[in-house]
Protein backbone atom coordinates (compact mmCIF):
# COMPACT_ATOMS: atom_id res chain seq x y z
CA UNK A 1 0.00 0.00 0.00
CA UNK A 2 1.54 3.36 -0.97
CA UNK A 3 2.33 5.91 1.63
CA UNK A 4 0.80 9.19 1.62
CA UNK A 5 3.02 12.36 2.25
CA UNK A 6 2.60 14.33 4.71
CA UNK A 7 1.34 17.56 2.96
CA UNK A 8 0.35 21.01 4.70
CA UNK A 9 -0.80 22.99 2.78
CA UNK A 10 -0.76 26.95 2.70
CA UNK A 11 -4.43 28.59 2.22
CA UNK A 12 -6.40 31.98 2.69
CA UNK A 13 -7.12 32.32 6.57
CA UNK A 14 -10.35 33.57 7.86
CA UNK A 15 -9.30 35.83 10.53
CA UNK A 16 -11.16 38.71 12.62
CA UNK A 17 -10.63 41.84 10.73
CA UNK A 18 -7.43 44.19 11.96
CA UNK A 19 -8.69 47.10 13.99
CA UNK A 20 -6.66 49.16 11.25
CA UNK A 21 -9.48 48.20 8.74
CA UNK A 22 -12.78 48.25 11.33
CA UNK A 23 -12.89 49.10 14.85
CA UNK A 24 -15.89 46.68 15.45
CA UNK A 25 -15.43 46.24 19.11
CA UNK A 26 -16.68 49.98 21.08
CA UNK A 27 -13.39 51.51 19.44
CA UNK A 28 -10.96 48.96 20.71
CA UNK A 29 -9.80 45.89 19.42
CA UNK A 30 -9.24 43.46 21.81
CA UNK A 31 -8.41 40.18 20.21
CA UNK A 32 -8.11 37.63 23.42
CA UNK A 33 -11.96 38.83 23.88
CA UNK A 34 -12.91 37.00 20.92
CA UNK A 35 -10.51 33.72 21.23
CA UNK A 36 -11.66 30.84 22.81
CA UNK A 37 -10.49 27.26 24.14
CA UNK A 38 -11.24 24.11 22.00
CA UNK A 39 -14.93 23.44 21.69
CA UNK A 40 -14.23 19.96 24.10
CA UNK A 41 -12.63 22.11 26.85
CA UNK A 42 -15.06 24.52 28.39
CA UNK A 43 -18.08 22.88 30.72
CA UNK A 44 -21.39 24.49 29.79
CA UNK A 45 -21.10 27.23 31.91
CA UNK A 46 -17.88 28.21 30.92
CA UNK A 47 -19.41 28.23 27.53
CA UNK A 48 -22.18 30.24 28.49
CA UNK A 49 -19.56 32.65 29.63
CA UNK A 50 -17.34 32.74 26.77
CA UNK A 51 -20.43 33.89 24.34
CA UNK A 52 -21.85 36.02 26.74
CA UNK A 53 -18.75 37.85 26.96
CA UNK A 54 -18.17 39.15 23.18
CA UNK A 55 -20.97 39.13 20.79
CA UNK A 56 -17.98 38.20 18.42
CA UNK A 57 -16.43 35.68 20.47
CA UNK A 58 -15.41 32.22 17.93
CA UNK A 59 -17.48 30.35 20.97
CA UNK A 60 -20.66 31.44 19.73
CA UNK A 61 -20.15 29.34 16.29
CA UNK A 62 -17.83 26.23 17.89
CA UNK A 63 -20.14 25.60 20.77
CA UNK A 64 -23.80 26.82 19.05
CA UNK A 65 -25.74 24.95 22.16
CA UNK A 66 -25.90 26.90 24.70
CA UNK A 67 -27.37 30.07 23.36
CA UNK A 68 -29.11 30.75 20.02
CA UNK A 69 -27.92 32.91 17.62
CA UNK A 70 -29.32 36.12 19.28
CA UNK A 71 -28.56 35.01 22.55
CA UNK A 72 -31.48 33.00 23.38
CA UNK A 73 -33.02 29.96 22.18
CA UNK A 74 -30.29 27.84 21.93
CA UNK A 75 -31.18 24.74 24.19
CA UNK A 76 -34.39 24.53 23.02
CA UNK A 77 -33.74 24.43 19.48
CA UNK A 78 -33.48 20.98 17.31
CA UNK A 79 -29.69 20.27 16.42
CA UNK A 80 -30.20 21.04 13.17
CA UNK A 81 -31.66 24.46 13.75
CA UNK A 82 -28.37 25.07 15.99
CA UNK A 83 -25.69 24.09 13.28
CA UNK A 84 -27.71 26.07 11.36
CA UNK A 85 -27.89 29.32 13.20
CA UNK A 86 -23.45 28.92 14.08
CA UNK A 87 -23.29 28.53 10.42
CA UNK A 88 -25.80 31.66 9.44
CA UNK A 89 -23.52 33.16 12.06
CA UNK A 90 -20.24 32.99 10.48
CA UNK A 91 -21.82 34.27 7.67
CA UNK A 92 -22.81 37.03 8.99
CA UNK A 93 -19.74 37.90 10.50
CA UNK A 94 -18.26 37.89 7.33
CA UNK A 95 -20.78 40.02 5.45
CA UNK A 96 -20.48 42.32 8.53
CA UNK A 97 -16.96 42.83 8.19
CA UNK A 98 -15.80 40.96 11.52
CA UNK A 99 -14.09 38.14 9.64
CA UNK A 100 -12.02 38.37 6.52
CA UNK A 101 -9.87 36.17 4.04
CA UNK A 102 -6.50 36.83 3.66
CA UNK A 103 -5.51 37.71 0.32
CA UNK A 104 -2.45 35.05 -0.37
CA UNK A 105 -2.27 31.70 0.80
CA UNK A 106 -0.21 31.32 3.30
CA UNK A 107 1.42 28.62 6.24
CA UNK A 108 0.87 30.16 9.43
CA UNK A 109 3.32 30.20 12.63
CA UNK A 110 1.52 30.13 15.49
CA UNK A 111 3.70 30.79 18.55
CA UNK A 112 2.33 30.38 21.96
CA UNK A 113 4.23 30.93 25.09
CA UNK A 114 2.34 30.41 28.46
CA UNK A 115 1.77 32.02 31.78
CA UNK A 116 5.39 29.61 33.47
CA UNK A 117 7.13 30.56 30.29
CA UNK A 118 6.64 27.23 27.48
CA UNK A 119 7.38 28.75 24.35
CA UNK A 120 5.79 26.49 20.98
CA UNK A 121 5.81 26.94 17.91
CA UNK A 122 4.00 25.62 15.09
CA UNK A 123 2.96 25.67 11.87
CA UNK A 124 -1.17 26.05 10.44
CA UNK A 125 -2.15 24.66 7.49
CA UNK A 126 -3.97 22.97 5.44
CA UNK A 127 -3.44 19.07 6.12
CA UNK A 128 -4.55 16.18 3.36
CA UNK A 129 -6.64 13.79 4.29
CA UNK A 130 -5.46 10.06 3.03
CA UNK A 131 -7.50 8.85 -0.09
CA UNK A 132 -8.15 4.98 -0.21
CA UNK A 133 -5.85 2.17 -0.57
CA UNK A 134 -3.39 4.45 1.25
CA UNK A 135 -1.16 4.32 4.43
CA UNK A 136 -2.07 7.44 6.48
CA UNK A 137 1.29 9.89 7.63
CA UNK A 138 -1.32 10.85 10.04
CA UNK A 139 -1.79 8.43 13.16
CA UNK A 140 -4.19 8.53 16.23
CA UNK A 141 -3.13 7.14 19.54
CA UNK A 142 -6.95 7.36 20.98
CA UNK A 143 -10.37 6.14 20.10
CA UNK A 144 -13.10 8.03 19.23
CA UNK A 145 -16.82 8.04 20.34
CA UNK A 146 -19.24 8.43 17.53
CA UNK A 147 -21.53 11.38 19.17
CA UNK A 148 -18.74 13.83 18.81
CA UNK A 149 -17.93 12.65 15.26
CA UNK A 150 -21.15 13.38 14.16
CA UNK A 151 -21.51 16.91 16.37
CA UNK A 152 -18.10 17.85 14.95
CA UNK A 153 -19.24 16.88 11.57
CA UNK A 154 -22.54 18.39 10.88
CA UNK A 155 -21.18 21.69 12.29
CA UNK A 156 -18.46 22.00 9.40
CA UNK A 157 -20.49 20.85 6.96
CA UNK A 158 -23.34 22.94 7.42
CA UNK A 159 -20.66 25.96 8.10
CA UNK A 160 -18.60 24.91 5.26
CA UNK A 161 -15.52 25.66 7.60
CA UNK A 162 -12.94 24.60 9.81
CA UNK A 163 -13.56 26.64 13.05
CA UNK A 164 -10.70 25.45 15.15
CA UNK A 165 -6.95 23.64 13.93
CA UNK A 166 -7.04 20.23 15.36
CA UNK A 167 -3.03 19.45 16.90
CA UNK A 168 -0.43 17.39 15.51
CA UNK A 169 2.78 16.51 16.77
CA UNK A 170 5.79 15.35 14.28
CA UNK A 171 9.97 14.00 14.97
CA UNK A 172 11.20 16.74 13.37
CA UNK A 173 14.40 16.80 14.37
CA UNK A 174 14.96 20.26 13.86
CA UNK A 175 15.02 19.53 9.84
CA UNK A 176 14.13 22.35 7.70
CA UNK A 177 10.34 22.53 8.33
CA UNK A 178 11.32 23.21 11.61
CA UNK A 179 13.90 25.59 11.07
CA UNK A 180 11.73 27.67 8.79
CA UNK A 181 9.39 27.72 11.26
CA UNK A 182 11.79 29.22 13.77
CA UNK A 183 13.08 31.40 11.56
CA UNK A 184 10.24 33.67 11.55
CA UNK A 185 10.53 37.12 13.18
CA UNK A 186 9.69 40.31 12.77
CA UNK A 187 5.68 42.02 13.65
CA UNK A 188 2.99 39.68 13.91
CA UNK A 189 0.06 39.71 11.75
CA UNK A 190 -1.83 39.42 15.26
CA UNK A 191 -1.21 39.01 18.74
CA UNK A 192 -3.16 38.82 22.17
CA UNK A 193 -2.49 37.95 25.69
CA UNK A 194 -5.39 35.79 26.99
CA UNK A 195 -6.77 35.26 30.26
CA UNK A 196 -4.62 32.04 31.25
CA UNK A 197 -1.29 34.73 30.76
CA UNK A 198 -0.68 32.96 27.82
CA UNK A 199 0.70 34.93 24.79
CA UNK A 200 -0.64 34.20 21.18
CA UNK A 201 0.92 35.07 17.72
CA UNK A 202 0.28 34.87 14.24
CA UNK A 203 2.81 35.53 11.34
CA UNK A 204 2.19 34.40 7.51
CA UNK A 205 4.74 32.39 5.59
CA UNK A 206 4.23 33.13 1.75
CA UNK A 207 7.67 33.22 0.30
CA UNK A 208 6.91 30.38 -2.56
CA UNK A 209 11.36 29.02 -1.87
CA UNK A 210 10.12 28.86 2.02
CA UNK A 211 7.35 26.65 1.15
CA UNK A 212 9.07 24.47 -1.08
CA UNK A 213 11.26 23.16 1.77
CA UNK A 214 8.72 22.70 4.25
CA UNK A 215 6.85 20.88 1.93
CA UNK A 216 9.81 18.65 0.69
CA UNK A 217 10.81 18.41 4.10
CA UNK A 218 7.53 17.02 5.23
CA UNK A 219 6.36 15.05 2.62
CA UNK A 220 8.16 11.68 4.00
CA UNK A 221 7.71 12.14 7.77
CA UNK A 222 4.67 11.25 10.04
CA UNK A 223 2.64 12.91 12.63
CA UNK A 224 0.62 12.08 15.72
CA UNK A 225 -2.73 13.57 16.53
CA UNK A 226 -1.90 15.23 19.70
CA UNK A 227 -5.71 16.71 20.10
CA UNK A 228 -8.44 16.40 17.68
CA UNK A 229 -9.34 13.05 17.20
CA UNK A 230 -12.83 13.93 17.05
CA UNK A 231 -12.05 16.41 14.34
CA UNK A 232 -9.89 14.42 12.40
CA UNK A 233 -12.41 11.87 12.49
CA UNK A 234 -15.29 14.27 11.40
CA UNK A 235 -12.53 15.60 8.27
CA UNK A 236 -12.22 12.01 6.85
CA UNK A 237 -16.39 11.05 7.59
CA UNK A 238 -16.75 15.01 5.19
CA UNK A 239 -13.82 13.71 2.61
CA UNK A 240 -16.02 10.50 2.69
CA UNK A 241 -19.10 12.23 2.27
CA UNK A 242 -18.53 15.17 -0.23
CA UNK A 243 -17.10 15.27 -3.85
CA UNK A 244 -15.57 18.51 -3.38
CA UNK A 245 -11.56 19.22 -3.81
CA UNK A 246 -12.24 21.58 -0.36
CA UNK A 247 -13.06 18.45 2.02
CA UNK A 248 -9.69 16.68 0.63
CA UNK A 249 -7.84 19.27 3.71
CA UNK A 250 -8.91 19.88 7.44
CA UNK A 251 -6.92 22.53 9.51
CA UNK A 252 -4.26 21.61 11.76
CA UNK A 253 -1.52 23.33 13.29
CA UNK A 254 2.06 20.80 13.34
CA UNK A 255 4.33 20.94 15.82
CA UNK A 256 7.91 19.84 16.13
CA UNK A 257 7.93 17.53 19.20
CA UNK A 258 11.95 17.45 19.33
CA UNK A 259 11.98 21.19 18.93
CA UNK A 260 9.53 21.78 20.96
CA UNK A 261 8.68 19.05 23.45
CA UNK A 262 4.63 18.97 24.16
CA UNK A 263 3.19 18.71 27.77
CA UNK A 264 1.43 15.98 28.56
CA UNK A 265 -0.64 16.37 31.40
CA UNK A 266 -2.67 13.80 33.61
CA UNK A 267 -6.70 13.16 32.92
CA UNK A 268 -7.55 12.33 36.90
CA UNK A 269 -10.38 10.42 37.36
CA UNK A 270 -13.04 10.42 40.47
CA UNK A 271 -15.50 7.98 41.08
CA UNK A 272 -18.55 9.01 42.77
CA UNK A 273 -19.92 6.90 45.62
CA UNK A 274 -17.04 4.37 45.84
CA UNK A 275 -16.12 3.70 48.84
CA UNK A 276 -12.39 3.63 49.32
CA UNK A 277 -12.22 1.23 51.48
CA UNK A 278 -14.07 -1.06 50.00
CA UNK A 279 -11.58 -0.22 46.84
CA UNK A 280 -8.89 -0.52 48.00
CA UNK A 281 -9.62 -4.15 49.55
CA UNK A 282 -10.55 -5.13 46.09
CA UNK A 283 -7.18 -3.44 44.62
CA UNK A 284 -5.03 -6.22 47.27
CA UNK A 285 -6.25 -9.02 45.09
CA UNK A 286 -4.62 -8.19 41.75
CA UNK A 287 -1.63 -5.20 42.84
CA UNK A 288 0.23 -4.64 45.83
CA UNK A 289 -0.98 -2.05 47.62
CA UNK A 290 0.49 0.76 50.31
CA UNK A 291 -0.11 3.74 52.17
CA UNK A 292 1.46 6.22 51.85
CA UNK A 293 1.84 9.89 54.12
CA UNK A 294 0.03 11.79 51.82
CA UNK A 295 -0.46 13.14 48.17
CA UNK A 296 1.77 15.87 47.49
CA UNK A 297 4.03 16.51 44.55
CA UNK A 298 6.79 14.22 45.61
CA UNK A 299 4.48 11.54 45.55
CA UNK A 300 3.14 11.87 42.61
CA UNK A 301 6.94 12.16 40.76
CA UNK A 302 7.47 8.52 42.19
CA UNK A 303 4.49 6.96 40.38
CA UNK A 304 5.56 4.75 37.79
CA UNK A 305 3.03 3.22 34.98
CA UNK A 306 0.75 1.44 35.71
CA UNK A 307 1.01 2.66 39.09
CA UNK A 308 -1.86 5.09 40.40
CA UNK A 309 -3.08 6.43 43.34
CA UNK A 310 -5.99 6.17 45.49
CA UNK A 311 -7.36 9.05 47.47
CA UNK A 312 -10.21 8.83 49.74
CA UNK A 313 -12.66 11.58 50.78
CA UNK A 314 -11.21 12.09 53.43
CA UNK A 315 -7.47 12.34 51.90
CA UNK A 316 -5.80 8.56 52.82
CA UNK A 317 -3.57 7.75 49.82
CA UNK A 318 -2.42 4.30 48.86
CA UNK A 319 0.00 3.95 45.89
CA UNK A 320 -1.81 0.49 43.56
CA UNK A 321 1.73 -1.06 41.75
CA UNK A 322 2.79 -3.95 41.03
CA UNK A 323 -0.12 -5.41 38.81
CA UNK A 324 -0.21 -9.54 38.83
CA UNK A 325 1.40 -10.07 35.05
CA UNK A 326 -1.52 -13.10 34.82
CA UNK A 327 -4.30 -10.33 35.72
CA UNK A 328 -3.49 -8.10 33.40
CA UNK A 329 -2.67 -10.88 30.48
CA UNK A 330 -6.05 -12.26 31.05
CA UNK A 331 -7.77 -8.72 31.15
CA UNK A 332 -6.50 -7.73 28.06
CA UNK A 333 -4.98 -11.07 25.92
CA UNK A 334 -4.90 -8.83 22.82
CA UNK A 335 -2.63 -6.28 23.55
CA UNK A 336 0.67 -5.83 23.47
CA UNK A 337 2.74 -5.92 27.02
CA UNK A 338 3.38 -2.34 26.78
CA UNK A 339 0.04 -1.59 26.64
CA UNK A 340 -1.20 -3.68 29.68
CA UNK A 341 1.31 -1.69 31.24
CA UNK A 342 -0.44 1.64 30.79
CA UNK A 343 -1.64 3.33 33.95
CA UNK A 344 -5.35 3.63 32.14
CA UNK A 345 -5.33 0.37 30.86
CA UNK A 346 -4.69 -1.28 34.05
CA UNK A 347 -7.62 0.95 35.73
CA UNK A 348 -10.12 0.34 32.91
CA UNK A 349 -9.84 -3.22 32.20
CA UNK A 350 -9.31 -4.79 35.95
CA UNK A 351 -9.56 -1.99 38.58
CA UNK A 352 -12.91 -0.93 37.71
CA UNK A 353 -14.85 -4.05 36.84
CA UNK A 354 -13.73 -5.13 40.30
CA UNK A 355 -14.78 -2.39 41.96
CA UNK A 356 -18.53 -2.24 39.61
CA UNK A 357 -18.05 1.16 38.24
CA UNK A 358 -18.98 1.70 34.42
CA UNK A 359 -17.65 4.50 32.29
CA UNK A 360 -20.23 6.62 32.93
CA UNK A 361 -20.20 7.05 36.58
CA UNK A 362 -16.67 8.22 35.74
CA UNK A 363 -15.46 12.02 36.28
CA UNK A 364 -12.83 13.17 34.28
CA UNK A 365 -10.81 15.96 36.35
CA UNK A 366 -7.20 17.54 33.95
CA UNK A 367 -4.20 17.77 36.05
CA UNK A 368 -5.12 18.95 39.14
CA UNK A 369 -4.90 16.34 41.85
CA UNK A 370 -6.58 18.49 44.71
CA UNK A 371 -9.34 19.70 42.52
CA UNK A 372 -9.93 15.68 42.17
CA UNK A 373 -9.64 15.21 45.46
CA UNK A 374 -11.73 17.91 46.04
CA UNK A 375 -14.92 16.42 43.88
CA UNK A 376 -14.81 13.16 45.40
CA UNK A 377 -15.05 14.77 48.84
CA UNK A 378 -17.85 16.50 47.59
CA UNK A 379 -19.33 13.49 46.02
CA UNK A 380 -18.38 10.71 48.67
CA UNK A 381 -16.25 8.95 46.59
CA UNK A 382 -13.18 7.82 45.65
CA UNK A 383 -10.37 10.19 43.51
CA UNK A 384 -7.84 7.75 40.94
CA UNK A 385 -4.78 10.21 40.19
CA UNK A 386 -3.25 9.18 37.35
CA UNK A 387 0.28 9.66 35.68
CA UNK A 388 0.86 11.47 33.04
CA UNK A 389 2.37 9.84 30.02
CA UNK A 390 5.36 11.02 28.07
CA UNK A 391 5.55 11.68 24.63
CA UNK A 392 7.43 9.01 23.28
CA UNK A 393 5.69 6.41 25.24
CA UNK A 394 2.78 7.68 23.22
CA UNK A 395 4.61 7.79 20.50
CA UNK A 396 5.62 4.11 21.12
CA UNK A 397 2.21 3.09 21.28
CA UNK A 398 1.49 4.55 17.77
CA UNK A 399 4.42 3.14 16.64
CA UNK A 400 2.91 -0.25 16.98
CA UNK A 401 -0.60 0.51 15.64
CA UNK A 402 -2.32 0.61 19.01
CA UNK A 403 -4.19 3.11 20.67
CA UNK A 404 -4.10 4.52 23.86
CA UNK A 405 -7.54 3.84 26.47
CA UNK A 406 -9.88 6.87 26.06
CA UNK A 407 -8.46 9.62 28.31
CA UNK A 408 -4.98 8.76 28.86
CA UNK A 409 -3.31 12.27 27.58
CA UNK A 410 -3.98 15.98 27.68
CA UNK A 411 -1.31 17.63 25.42
CA UNK A 412 -0.48 20.71 25.51
CA UNK A 413 -0.67 24.05 24.88
CA UNK A 414 -3.86 23.39 23.30
CA UNK A 415 -4.52 25.99 20.28
CA UNK A 416 -6.48 28.79 20.96
CA UNK A 417 -9.34 28.91 18.57
CA UNK A 418 -10.07 31.95 16.28
CA UNK A 419 -6.91 33.43 15.32
CA UNK A 420 -7.38 31.81 12.05
CA UNK A 421 -9.89 29.42 10.73
CA UNK A 422 -10.44 27.99 7.01
CA UNK A 423 -13.74 28.10 4.57
CA UNK A 424 -14.06 25.34 2.34
CA UNK A 425 -13.93 27.80 -0.65
CA UNK A 426 -10.35 28.37 0.20
CA UNK A 427 -9.62 25.32 0.27
CA UNK A 428 -6.19 24.16 -2.31
CA UNK A 429 -7.75 22.61 -5.86
CA UNK A 430 -5.42 19.90 -7.09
Amino acid sequence: MPRQPLELAPFRGLRYVDPDVDQFIDGEFDLARLLAPPYDIPDAHEARELQRSDPHNAARVTLPFELGRHGTGGTGATATHRYRAAADLLRDWIGGGVLALDERPALYVYEQVTADGRRQRGLVGNLRLPEEDTEPAVRPHEDVADPPVRDRFNLMALARANLEPIFLVYRGGGGTASAATEAVTGDPLVSARTRDGAEHRLWAVTDPARLRRITDDLADRSALIADGHHRYAAYRRLHAAYDDPGWRYGLALLVDSDTHPPRLGAIHRVLPGLDADTAVGAARTVAAVERIPALSDEALSTVEPPALLLVSAAGDTHLVHGFDEDVLERAMPDRSPEWRHLATAALHEVLMPLWEVSEERVRMVHDDSAEAVAAARDERGTAVIVPALGVEQVYAVADRGELTPRKSTSFGPKPRTGLVMRLVESAPRS
